[in-house]
């Protein structure tokens, strides 16, 4: 046995290793610290653990299968890059959390470079590794279980630091979940076929930037988190909602582009101090919903353009949504712009007193064409101070902001 050990690790360190059915363990045992394990072309039967600092390499043809239990390779040593692998066949307990790949508290600055993870419960577990990265990796989650018992494509447990990029996930029950972390960076990754594309619960300091998120149930929630930065991205199809902010306060929503299939383009919910900016909300059920007492919101330079409704909003109070001499753009505003400045004449209202009864109640709905009814709007339209209070925009734009989504074929393959 030991002499077996001794030849895998010199044809380790002179060439490719050969696999027919090898065992993966004791390959990683016998290899040197800071070596490069590169497999030949077969099947490696998992599981497998790392705990050394070295690189696993694989290249077209290499797979790593578990045996069904836990997870498939798990790494516990610094600086340890696993690069170009197939890995399938974890375990299917939520408890233990069994992935793909586990990185440990342990496998701080660790990469996962360009593998595939197929069938697995988790894709890639970064549970409390600090400073790793996970970059263009393909993560397809497993479709016999239904959504809400699927592992995450991707999850982060105080893993201060580490960075998502460039990454393909589907098929999961969250594209990445990330809880009780600061400073990451999830950047260029496709997310399809998801409850939520990137969900966030008590993570601070962070980007979620350049993303594209379709067909998903919820595009980008930020909740109970604060200064994060939401930038660039494309929620497309999405069923629920494009971008929610819950209990998120101090953040910044810009140049994003919602569009199609959203039942409320913008969720904001009891979230504070945010920056919501630049952004494009199109054709979705509701453009943007503001409740539970959110407040000190800046929301300027957006274009809503063609929702059903473009702003859902129940107050006593008038909350103005132009600042700076800048408000928003709405695409049912008819408006003049006498002097060209690029500024609407008039004050854009897009809720009075019938709409909000129509919310509360909303059998009244089979009202609308009464005359009592058109008598109470045009009496509004005509006497604004009729309405108890809710949006206006007394800076509205003429044109819209230009976004163009994310092209994922533009940086990454597929």
């Amino acid at each position: 046995m030991r002499l077996w050990l001794k030849l895998s690790l010199l044809v380790c360190l002179s060439g490719p290793v050969a696999a027919a059915g090898t065992q993966l363990q004791p390959l990683l045992d016998a290899a040197e610290p800071g070596s490069v394990l590169l497999l030949q072309p077969g099947q490696y039967a998992g599981p497998g653990i790392i705990e050394k600092t070295l690189t696993l390499k694989g290249q077209e043809g290499v797979s790593i299968i578990g045996n069904g239990e836990g997870s498939v390779l798990t790494v516990s040593a610094p600086n340890v890059h696993v690069h170009a692998l197939h890995i399938t066949g974890s375990g299917d307990s939520h408890e233990t959390k069994d992935a793909g790949i586990t990185l440990t508290k342990k496998a701080k600055g660790a990469r996962v470079t360009n593998t595939v993870l197929q069938g697995n419960l988790y894709g890639i577990d970064v549970h409390g590794a600090q400073n790793a990265r996970v970059e263009g990796n393909v993560i397809e989650g497993r479709q016999d279980h239904r959504m809400n018992r699927r592992g995450n494509g991707i999850y982060l447990w105080n893993a201060a630091g580490t960075e998502v990029v460039g990454n393909d996930v589907r098929w999961g029950r969250d594209g990445i979940f990330v809880n009780t972390s600061k400073r990451n960076l999830f950047k260029n990754n496709r997310f399809r076929d998801l409850r939520f594309a990137v969900h966030y619960m008590y993570a601070n300091d962070s980007e979620v930037s350049g993303n594209i998120s379709i067909g998903n149930h919820l595009g980008f929630a930020i909740m109970y988190s604060r200064n994060v930065r939401v930038i660039g991205n494309a929620s497309i199809g999405d069923r629920e909602h494009g971008v929610m902010l819950n209990f998120a306060n101090r953040s910044e929503v810009r140049d994003n582009y919602v569009k199609d299939g959203a039942t409320k383009c913008l969720f904001v919910y009891n979230a504070h101090k945010n920056t919501i900016t630049n952004n494009r909300f199109e054709r979705c059920g509701i453009g943007v919903h503001f409740t539970a007492g959110s407040e000190r919101n800046k929301l300027t330079g957006n274009a809503f353009i063609g929702n059903r409704t473009q702003v859902k909003y129940v107050s006593t109070k008038w909350l103005d949504w132009a600042e700076d001499g800048v408000g928003n753009y709405w695409s049912d505003f008819a408006a003049t712009d006498l002097n060209a400045d690029g500024i609407a004449d008039g004050t854009y209202r897009p809720n009075d007193s019938i709409d909000q009864v129509l919310w509360s109640q909303p059998a009244a709905r089979l009202l609308l064409g009464s005359p009592a009814v058109q008598l109470v709007q045009w009496a509004q339209s005509e006497f604004p101070a009729l309405t108890a209070g809710g949006v206006m925009d007394t800076r509205p734009l003429m044109s819209p902001i230009t976004l163009e989504p994310p092209r994922w074929g533009e940086q990454h393959e597929g």
